[in-house]
């Protein structure tokens, strides 16, 4: 197992016939998962994208928050009909609600959007600590039911919480999350959207570098850690949606 290369991986998990997607993600065992990410620090975006489409085909999803659209890009230009998840939690942004349109029509997007039911309290008054649990993490859930494999645009330099996070790895569900930009630093990011055309949420250019929903999204100042105005105030740094 210790010589296994991405190609060898690859060649042992290349499907020729979609299998349902719980089986795939329990094909990868904890060892090959290690090596396969460590493998990936080496490997380009593109080409983890193209591992991830080639094995998990139907049955892989990438959730999008809407801040910008690089991995988006990067995705449909190695799988055109990937889905992509958005949750409309019912407190964003109307620039975030206006991206994922906009960004929808530019590339003719397999896009599932997650709609979460109205309720009689506004749960982030009422509930702040669950709310995230309720609205986005529950969503998700749904939205992954019977996949095999996710991927999010992650990143290790966001925020000190990030630092450590891995290319790859198997979440609570057991599904294989996949973070292709994970080291990737915010310049690199950057350069990408100027050389590339890159749609983004306007809010960026508003002193908004971390866009969530937007009773729980500060404005940060220049200097500030980018995520520092999500929930402000608060002990919490993240929704929950990344936990492996």
């Amino acid at each position: 197992m210790s010589n296994y290369t991405l190609d060898d991986l690859h060649a042992s998990h290349e499907l020729t016939e979609p299998l349902p997607g719980p089986f795939q993600a329990a094909e990868f065992s904890d060892e090959e998962l290690s090596l396969l990410n460590n493998e990936f620090e080496q490997r380009t975006a593109a080409e983890i994208l193209r591992w991830a489409a080639d094995n998990f085909g139907p049955h892989l999803s990438l959730a999008a928050s809407m801040t910008d659209s690089v991995l988006i890009d990067l995705a449909v230009k190695v799988a055109p009909a990937i889905e992509v998840v958005f949750i409309d939690t019912g407190y964003h942004f109307p620039e975030t609600l206006e991206t994922v349109e906009k960004v929808r029509r530019h590339y003719g997007l397999n896009l599932r959007i997650m709609t979460v039911a109205t309720h009689n309290e506004e749960l982030w008054k009422v509930d702040p600590t669950n709310c995230c649990s309720a609205v986005k993490v529950g969503q998700l859930d749904r939205a992954l039911a019977g996949k095999a494999a996710w991927m999010s645009g992650l990143r290790r330099d966001e925020s000190p919480s990030r630092a450590d996070s891995p290319i790859l790895a198997r979440d609570l569900r057991g599904l294989i999350k996949i973070n292709p930009l994970a080291n990737w630093t915010s310049a690199q990011v950057q350069d990408y959207i100027v050389d590339n055309d890159i749609l983004v949420n306007p809010l960026l250019d508003q002193g908004y570098p971390s866009i969530g929903c937007m009773p729980c999204t500060n404005k940060v100042l220049p200097g500030e850690d980018p995520r520092s105005g999500r929930w402000a105030g608060q002990e919490k740094t993240e929704c929950g949606l990344h936990q492996d």
